[in-house]
């Protein structure tokens, strides 16, 4: 039987490339500046057997119908909100992902956001640059301390945990949470209380989102919600940006419903230049590096590549979406 052929659609840590490999699958990568187009990516699927996909890659009802020859699906994320995974389940194609890998540096981010929003670092870093840092001025650009502060989090996974973690031992922030259930691990680790969505956003100081996006949670953080919040609060974004209204956000930050903001996510993404938040002292933005680390991507790339290895060897996907499709599929 000729070998499998994988594409990866962009370029990743090699370690991916060199497990499939060794696996005896045979590997194509995008090698161009950016994501492909739609049709450029259906193109080169209906050439392989699997995919090894980033979130970039628009996988949605129109792709599948084109390439349900597709094996599996191997996501190079923990979202996979750009795949139609209904479309995927209907052609009989498994879906996998990369949890827990990068929830060390997601939550890093997300604690360096929230103590950059709160001691407005951006802004201040760029009056350096501008030549406006001429003297001591004591009553200048003051932020504010988070000891003792309210820790809020809206989603409490893996993520969620590690942020509660180090807010906790660092500033002895007391932690609520709202989830779909409750999370008994993060409230015997960390004191954690869980507590309804009007309450998390009534009382957070800091309100950090860990959720997915989803129909539910899309465009869930609007105006309506910033208005409930603290006047001296920070909302904090690492999720993914559809989840809160960009502008929105802009007028509650404007209009002094909330405090300050800090982004590593963005609606739209990218986020353009001249964005009014990038303007704005109290809010921190950053270009979606939540795993940007070389231990949270050699992971992803290794775990992405083991689930196709899996299926292929086992019949298995060890992070599987959608494990109905698995059920009686012989690879």
């Amino acid at each position: 039987m000729p070998s499998k052929k994988v594409l990866i659609t962009r370029l990743i840590p090699n370690i991916a490339k060199t497990m499939l490999t060794n696996a005896g699958l045979e590997v194509m990568e995008w090698q161009g500046d950016g994501p492909m187009t739609q049709p450029e990516l259906i193109e080169r699927a209906k050439q392989v057997n699997a995919l090894l996909s980033l979130g970039a890659d628009k996988l949605d009802k129109h792709f599948f119908n084109q390439c349900s020859h597709l094996d599996i699906i191997g996501q190079f994320a923990v979202g996979y909100d750009n795949i139609d995974v209904e479309a995927a389940t209907s052609a009989g194609i498994p879906v996998s992902n990369t949890p827990d890998v990068l929830s060390e540096a997601t939550a890093d981010v997300a604690f360096g956001l929230m103590i950059a929003v709160s001691r407005k670092m951006f802004f201040n870093h760029k009056t350096i640059i501008r030549g406006e840092w001429k003297q001591f001025e004591p009553l200048k650009n003051l932020g504010f301390q988070l000891s003792g502060k309210t820790l809020g989090i809206f989603g409490m996974g893996r993520i969620g945990m590690m942020l509660a973690k180090r807010c906790q031992g660092a500033f002895d922030m007391k932690v609520i949470y709202h989830n779909r259930s409750h999370n008994t691990e993060a409230e015997r680790l960390y004191g954690a209380t869980y507590v309804s969505f009007d309450e998390l956003i009534r009382e957070s100081d800091v309100l950090s989102i860990h959720c997915f996006l989803s129909d539910e949670t899309r465009g869930l953080f609007n105006r309506e919600v910033f208005s409930k919040m603290k006047p001296s609060s920070i909302f904090i974004n690492t999720s993914r940006g559809g989840v809160h209204n960009e502008t929105d956000l802009i007028e509650a930050l404007n209009q002094g419903l909330i405090w300050g903001a800090g982004l590593d996510v963005t609606n739209p993404e990218p986020m353009k230049p001249y964005n009014p938040l990038l303007e704005m002292p109290n809010v921190a933005v950053l270009p979606h590096i939540g795993s940007a680390t070389v231990e949270a991507r050699n992971g992803m790339a290794r775990i992405a590549a083991r689930n196709i290895i899996s299926f292929y060897q086992h019949g298995e996907v060890p992070n599987c979406i959608n494990r109905q499709v698995l059920k009686g599929r012989k690879s």
